[in-house]
């Protein structure tokens, strides 16, 4: 018969990167934390963590496992949180995947500001590009920035900001092929897209007017700062959010295309799933990102 809680055990060991500090932290001895470890894998019949004198590292199955026995983790606290009630100071381990552009244009100034509001509360930001499952990977809330509407999923979902796009290039791009006057010169440009079979542009203007551009692709990324870097580097026009080039702006290194108008807009979304949205911890994380970012 299984051992649930040698499924808790395991996803505190690789929480804390080793049997030492899952032990300090846990309060019990290393040894019963390595001996329930190994239990587990003998019930499981695979190797779940390598462990030698200097080196401990999850094997690729144990990765797996992780996901689901942390999964586990969280729903437990969360049945511990409805008992024991815990509204007072926001505690325990919050869990939160983003994109890696937003990780780095969103979250990285917010968690550390969040940690020191939180002393009780630990923070783990997983940072990918690829699909991922909050329930079954036992996250508490995905940070998604986005520009058409998102899928209905079952989550909960909290939009808390929004960005607006800007046409920008470098003054050097600028001299040498000329300013745009009106929006249907762009086409005639040389354009820094996401995708070869972009349509190009959508902009829009105070009066709610649009119109449709599509310059000529001269260079494709669907990463936004090496769309940034293309555009410092003078090869041509290209649309960004307003956070990821006011300072270029500001500087003067990029200046605006058609100031009067803009390429839509980035919006950036909270995701959780319903049952850990409850944790007052989370509650706590959600109100924390949403009331920054909207005075920002």
């Amino acid at each position: 018969m299984r051992n649930l809680n040698d499924f808790i055990i395991f996803a505190h060991v690789v929480d804390h990167r080793g049997f030492a500090p899952a032990a300090r932290v846990l309060n019990v001895p290393k040894s019963t934390l390595s001996k329930r470890v190994a239990e587990l894998e003998k019930m499981l019949g695979v190797r779940l963590i390598n462990r030698t004198s200097r080196r401990f590292t999850v094997t690729e199955i144990g990765e797996d496992f992780y996901r689901h026995a942390a999964a586990m983790l969280i729903e437990a606290e969360a049945a511990e949180a409805v008992v024991k009630g815990r509204l007072a100071e926001p505690s325990g381990t919050v869990r939160i995947t983003a994109s890696v552009p937003t990780a780095q244009m969103t979250l990285s100034g917010l968690l550390p500001q969040l940690a020191l509001a939180y002393p009780k509360m630990r923070v783990v930001l997983h940072a990918t590009d690829r699909f991922v499952d909050l329930i079954q990977e036992g996250f508490d809330i995905a940070v998604r920035d986005h520009f058409a509407p998102l899928p209905d999923s079952g989550l909960v979902q909290r939009r808390v900001a929004s960005e607006v796009i800007w046409l920008v290039a470098a003054p050097g791009y600028l001299a040498r092929r000329g300013t745009p006057a009106e929006p249907a010169d762009v086409d005639d440009h040389d354009g820094l897209l996401t995708s070869l079979v972009s349509d190009g542009w959508t902009l829009r203007n105070a009066d709610d007017a649009t119109i449709s551009l599509k310059p000529q692709p001269r260079f494709v990324a669907d990463e936004s700062r090496v769309l940034l870097e293309a555009a410092l580097s003078g090869l041509g026009i290209t649309a960004l959010p307003r956070k990821l080039c006011h300072a270029e702006i500001d500087n003067g290194s990029l200046v605006r295309v058609l100031p009067d108008w803009q390429g839509g807009l980035v919006t950036t979304t909270l995701l959780m799933p319903h049952r850990r949205g409850q944790l007052p911890s989370v509650r706590a994380v959600v109100d924390f990102i949403a009331d920054r970012l909207a005075d920002g």
